[in-house]
């Protein structure tokens, strides 16, 4: 008799595609998709590229890298095949979400490969299709697709198979808008139960944090929670925030809403909007002075820019996307003017502490 994960396995693309539609029906049914905001760009962004994921991007790139790792290592062929499948779904599941994680998280750190991940963060409602949603070059260069390869030209396309489907499990269901943790979160009882699952596997109320369009609520974390699968990288790698509630809006901070088109094949199609991120006429340019600003504050919570980017200084536009910067929270009680920090030198904080008059280069 086979087991679960052999089953599994050998029916994997049937399995996901049983995962899509059940994430897809409990949608309807629960309404999300009359009550959606989403655009006629927003639908094609999502539909083009699962079906360029699915149908082009990850067959061809699982096949060329089990060519590439046959033909360069013909005597390894096959040389983990003994292995039981259970430990090659295990090896194939961690292998997956650590690469994944050190990817994702590349990928708001630095410039050039965020243009790619964009898509994905200017969604403005969360859904089951969101996890699809990048540009086709962000899943031509993902490492943990071409390693699938390799690991199946090793022996373990069983485990890689098994893999594939506990990890579309988990993936859509933190992005869908069926937040099955708020079920946990209403019951204290059951607390200590989500706490267990939530230390080891990523929740919806998790992943959210990470779209949520900014840190200004306390419960958004868009420079963290990178996990895919497991939540145990970000606690392990500091990047971990646990709020058990949902972000009040999701997006960019600033979003032109940019044409399908750009969003999907950038670079080689770009936005005709010159002050779009993936415009050919886009700078990413500091913005900083030596002048500190002074500004009048009423009382409230604000976002301070420390990436120096900003266009709006010295408050936080969202342009620390793609770069190894955060913003910081600060609060004011006292309706005043206030001398907030322009050079990006003050040693703590926002407010102005004189680090400019000490250097004359920014």
């Amino acid at each position: 008799m086979k087991s679960i994960l052999e089953l599994l396995a050998q029916n994997s693309v049937i399995a996901v595609i049983g995962v899509l539609l059940f994430f897809g029906l409990i949608e309807t049914l629960a309404g999300y998709f009359t009550s959606s905001t989403r655009t006629k760009h927003d639908v094609l962004i999502e539909t083009v590229n699962t079906f360029l994921l699915f149908a082009v991007t990850k067959p061809l790139i699982t096949f060329i890298a089990f060519y590439l790792c046959s033909l360069l290592f013909p005597s390894h062929k096959g040389v983990l095949a003994f292995w039981s499948i259970g430990l090659m779904t295990i090896m194939a599941v961690l292998l997956d979400d650590i690469i994944q994680y050190w990817y994702h998280r590349s990928s708001h750190e630095y410039k050039w490969l965020w243009k790619w991940h964009r898509p994905h963060h200017a969604a403005e409602e969360m859904g089951y299709l969101v996890s699809y949603r990048e540009a086709m070059w962000f899943y031509v260069f993902m490492p943990n697709i071409w390693m699938m390869g390799i690991l199946t030209s090793f022996g373990l396309g069983l485990g890689v198979a098994a893999a594939i489907v506990f990890k579309q499990i988990i993936v859509i269901s933190s992005h869908s808008r069926l937040t099955w943790d708020s079920f946990f979160y209403k019951r204290p009882k059951l607390m200590p139960v989500m706490k267990v699952l939530e230390r080891v596997f990523i929740t919806p109320a998790f992943h959210h944090g990470h779209h949520a369009k900014s840190n200004i609520d306390d419960i958004g974390h868009p420079t963290g929670n990178f996990g895919n699968m497991f939540s145990f990288w970000d606690q392990l790698f500091g990047s971990a925030k646990f709020t058990h509630a949902f972000p009040a809006s999701y997006g960019l901070q600033t979003d032109l809403k940019d044409d399908w088109k750009a969003h999907v094949f950038y670079p080689l199609i770009a936005s005709e909007k010159q002050d779009s991120e993936i415009s050919r006429a886009y700078k990413f340019e500091k913005t900083t002075s030596l002048e500190p600003a002074l500004v009048h504050l009423g009382a409230g919570d604000y976002l301070f820019c420390k990436c120096g980017f900003s266009k709006s200084q010295p408050f936080c536009d969202g342009s620390h996307h793609g770069t190894k910067f955060a913003p910081e929270k600060f609060s004011i009680t006292r309706d005043r003017e206030y001398k907030l920090c322009n050079c990006k030198l003050n040693k703590k904080g926002p407010f102005c502490d004189n680090s400019h008059l000490k250097s004359k280069v920014i």
